[in-house]
């Protein structure tokens, strides 16, 4: 099982209120992923997953399918590459 932590590095407000609010948005943000893993099946690890999502941040595509192997590629033809 992953060894985890949440690390918040730094935060944005100094107030009680502040601090609290990034941590529990931190815990939920790990909890979610931590479901997604459960989910998903796979075999990836969090940090693969969560690297993932932040290059996928703003694409509109479902988790599963994000997580999912690719499509395997068809070979280029040899007759492609040749000049003859």
């Amino acid at each position: 099982m992953d060894q985890a932590n949440l690390r918040v590095k730094s935060f944005l407000g100094t107030s009680r209120n502040a601090v609290m609010t990034q941590l529990w948005i931190a815990l939920c943000a790990y909890l979610a992923l931590a479901f997604l893993k459960f989910q998903s099946k796979l075999g990836h690890s969090m940090q693969q997953m969560l690297r993932l999502l932040q290059l996928n941040l703003f694409e509109r595509r479902d988790f599963m399918a994000l997580f999912a192997p690719p499509w395997p590629r068809k070979p280029l033809c040899d007759r492609q590459l040749s000049l003859i």
